[in-house]
């Protein structure tokens, strides 16, 4: 399973410059509003949509280079990722730069790297600048593989993306199918509540507006699984009792939610945002085939407090399959984690992020170490930053 071990953006909005180290399998964005947790969670989104709809679609829909780029700043926008297959391959280096000539976005630079054994120096397997470039073919490109010459279409396409459809890169591919692969959620209750045509689907849409057919899908497909997910439903909120997705004789894909002591089911339409939500996170984290990297905004919306810290485990369980990162305000959703898997952000006297992991602020660990809780110190001030009433400096381990 592919796993993300480093991100550094740079003239991306807020984030002139930046670099998450050492990511876990589960970790979550903490600090005040305009922090710029949204924006790294862009990032993911911004690179999906990339490979899943262009770079072009996804350049023009944040506003062009005007607005996804830095203020004030010199240079292209790039993003460079390091991850890893699995645990036995090379640790692959993927860096992207992007810019904009007459309104029009364009690679600038494209490479792939990793360093073959424990020996040696890394090299680039595939190399591009402007639509133009060389990739090394075969399962474990080498240093002294010949490199093919090409040339695509279009400035604006993502090599990557073009060259992964082949199969004589598989590595190339790899990466491809990764990213293709997540799922970066915008997910919206009201779009729940809606009547979609019948028929069942294997994933949710980013959006949830086909949670119906999702949970049609697991009746049919993965029974144990549903019940598995209704189970721990009726723990979080007790008078639930069933979820039905029902066909309609004229196409459309009726949801409806049971109460234990009633004996008529009610339209999701009618039913409690945070029940909605929390049935959404479920049937996510649930997925039989989940997606590599999940990525959530804010969970704690419409969520009773005390349902996070359980939501929190339910996100660590399912890192054990996927990447799961999220976004939060919530002390409560925090308190569930660990200090290496949180990291603070704020905004320098300059407007621009900064982040910072919470295991190297001074007296965190030792707090936690005597029993503390992460969110808790976070209200009380311990971290130093990430409060909206306090300019307080951070303090740090780090040399």
């Amino acid at each position: 399973m592919a796993r993300i071990e480093y991100l550094r953006v740079k003239n991306y909005r807020a984030l002139k410059d930046v670099e998450l180290k050492n990511i876990t399998p589960l970790m979550a964005l903490l600090g005040p509003n305009g922090s710029g947790k949204s924006t790294v969670f862009d990032v993911f989104a911004f690179l999906s949509e990339c490979f899943e709809y262009g770079l072009r679609r996804a350049w023009d829909r944040r506003g062009k280079a005007k607005e996804l780029k830095t203020r004030n700043s010199e240079g292209p926008l790039s993003i460079e990722i390091k991850y890893r297959e699995s645990p036995d391959l090379p640790l692959v280096t993927y860096f992207l730069s992007v810019d904009e000539r007459g309104g029009i976005p364009v690679v600038i630079e494209e490479w792939l790297r990793w360093k073959r054994g424990s020996h040696g120096q890394p090299f680039r397997f595939l190399d591009f600048k402007e639509g133009i470039g060389r990739a090394v073919s075969g399962e474990l490109p080498d240093i002294d593989d010949q490199r093919v010459e090409r040339t695509l279409s279009s400035s604006d396409l993502i090599a990557v993306n073009a060259l992964g459809q082949f199969a004589e890169h598989p590595r190339v591919a790899a990466l491809r199918s990764f990213i293709t692969g997540w799922y970066v959620s915008y997910f919206s209750v009201d779009m729940t509540r809606g009547q979609p045509e019948a028929g069942p689907q294997e994933k949710l849409s980013r959006s949830g507006d086909n949670l119906a057919n999702v949970v049609q899908y697991l009746v049919e497909q993965h029974p144990s699984i549903l019940e598995d997910i209704f189970n721990t439903l009726r723990r979080r909120i007790p008078q639930i009792d069933k979820v039905i997705a029902e066909a309609m004789p004229d196409g459309r894909l009726l949801l409806t939610i049971k109460d234990t002591p009633f004996s008529n089911p009610i339209l999701a339409k009618f039913a409690s945002d945070g029940t909605l939500k929390m049935l959404a996170y479920l049937v996510l984290l649930h997925d039989p085939e989940p997606a590599p990297f999940i990525g959530i905004e804010e969970p704690e919306n419409f969520l009773h407090p005390r349902l996070l810290y359980e939501l929190a485990e339910e996100c660590r369980v399912s890192a054990e399959k996927s990447q799961v990162l999220i976004t939060t305000h919530s002390p409560f959703f925090i308190n569930a984690l660990q200090p290496n898997e949180v990291r603070v952000l704020y905004r320098t006297e300059d407007g621009y992020t900064k982040i910072q992991t919470t295991s190297e602020i001074i007296g965190v660990k030792e707090f936690i170490a005597s029993g503390a809780m992460l969110g808790d110190l976070w209200l009380e001030g311990h971290f130093g930053v990430g409060d909206p009433l306090s300019s307080t400096k951070i303090r740090t381990n780090a040399k």
